[in-house]
Order: structure tokens, then sequence, then C-alpha cells
């Protein structure tokens, strides 16, 4: 059984200063650091007089964020984002994208918009505010939509799984049609807009399934997982050359070896999408 304590928690505040035993998240850029064996430091092993944010909690260890304007005073490895992500056990890649979003966002977010005052830090919340007109301001999340689209096979084989090569990011890799959601858009809205989009392609009421922060695409982005069949079986797909190199039916026991990595929802919902119905 999991205790609640167990894996990682968002927080905004932990009630009290950072004490020596707490998780440390040093950010310079994009790139955050670690120790020598990998892991992420402790506050007593770096240097005082950093500015540290809550961040939350892993394991019930109370996580903090800094930002350096001095990498190189820090003892440590710096890891480019992309590359500590992939590594990283999934709470503590999630932690630390929370920390390099948090530290982003205040560095991006200093002066209010409306009036140019400098904005001070909310209590308790993941906020600023101005202290001269009361604008409010909170750390932006982005939400993402993928779906795995099949249709039934043909003369009676296997269900068939549309995979697309994207343009731009891991092009090797056979993936789903995903894409962001725009403001006034639900999660399914977006879906069959993606996918007419991108493919050119209907599909009936797609079923959620999972959801998953995936700093790879940047802090703060969500990626909210569906499955769904298209309307008319017999249909291809027509390729957004803009967004895609390529998109092809796979019969789902003849996959490709080229997929998504395990830790992805995009794995996974190609692996359900493998098993099938249970």
């Amino acid at each position: 059984m999991t205790g609640a304590t167990d894996g990682f928690l968002p927080a905004a505040d932990h009630g009290r200063p950072p004490n020596p035993d707490d998780l440390a998240l040093a950010v310079a850029g994009r790139k955050l650091l670690t120790g020598a064996d990998g892991r992420l430091p402790r506050v007593g092993d770096l240097p005082a007089g950093l500015d540290w944010v809550p961040v939350g909690t892993l394991d019930g260890v109370p996580a903090w964020a800094a930002e350096t304007a001095d990498p190189e005073a820090l003892p440590g490895r710096w890891r480019g984002w992309r590359g500590l992500a992939a590594a990283l056990p999934a709470p503590q890649a999630t932690l630390a994208g929370r920390a390099l979003a948090v530290v982003t966002w205040r560095r991006t977010h200093r002066w209010c918009g409306a009036c140019r005052t400098e904005l001070v830090d909310v209590p308790g919340e993941t906020a600023r505010r101005c202290p001269a007109c009361g604008l409010t301001g909170f750390l932006p999340l982005s939400v993402a939509v993928l779906v795995a689209i099949t249709r039934p096979g043909r003369a009676g084989g296997p269900d068939e799984l549309l995979l697309v090569r994207h343009a731009y990011g891991p092009t090797e890799l056979w993936a789903l049609v995903a894409g962001f959601v725009e403001a006034g858009e639900s999660l399914e809205a977006a879906a069959h807009r993606e996918i007419a989009e991108e493919v050119g392609l209907a599909i009936g009421r797609p079923t959620y399934v999972d959801s998953q922060p995936w700093a790879m695409s940047g802090p703060g982005t969500l990626l909210a997982g569906f499955t769904a069949t298209v309307t008319d079986p017999a249909a291809e797909p027509v390729v957004d050359p803009k967004e895609l190199t390529e998109a092809r039916w796979f019969p789902v026991d003849a996959l490709p070896a080229e997929l998504p990595p395990a830790y992805s929802i995009s794995r996974w919902l190609i692996d359900a999408a493998a098993a099938g119905p249970r």
C-alpha cells in the first residue's frame, strides 16, 4: 500500500526555512545540478545565500529550488534538461520539472504587466501579485492531448494503430498524433481538431485514459492521453507536412521497433492498443 508521503507532491509552502537535509534543486537556465552520483543534492551540500523557493516533497522530504547566476560556484554536475528528464525516475523527473518551471516563471514574471510594479510572492501559493494594482499571476500550465487511433483490421485481421513521425523532436520515432489545447477548447475538442489537422481523419468520441507531466516538451506541460476509433475504417491519413513527415496504419501485432520510451504515456497507450481489450 502506498503511503500519503510516497512519490512527489507539489507544494508552495513548507511552513519553515530550508533544513540541511532537504532536497535542493539548483537551476541555471535550462540546466539542473546533480551530485557526482547523479542524485539530487541536499541543501546542506550547497553554499549558503541561495534564494530557496519551496516546490514540493519527494517521499515526504521537502524540496526547494533556487536559481544561480554563477553555476561554476556550486559543486556537482550540471545537466541539460532533456537528458536529465529521461534519466531520472519518474517522481524525481516530475519534481525537477516543477522546479525548473517555477524558477523560470519567477525570473520571467518579475514585473506587473499592467502597471510595471515589481511583483511579490503570494504566501502559500505558486503565484505573484502586484502590490500596487492587485494583478495576480499564477504559474501557467500547458496541456496537450495525444490519441491512440485504431481501426478494425481488414478481413478479420488484428486491429490497426495509426502511428506518425513528427517533423520536429525525436524524428526517428513512431509516435501518436498530439497537440496543445487552445484556449476555449475541451480536451476532446482538441483531440478532434489535432487529428483532423495533422492526418485528415475523423474519429468517434475519444476515451480518456491517463495523464502525465511531460517536461520533455518544456516545464509545465501536462499530457492527457486518449484512445479513439476512426469513423471510416477505409480512410488513409493525409499528412500535414508542417507537423509530420509520415503517418501509417500498423497491425497491433506488428508494430515498429522505433517507439517512444517505456516511461512515456505515449508508449503506455501504444502498448495498451497492442494488448487489445481486457
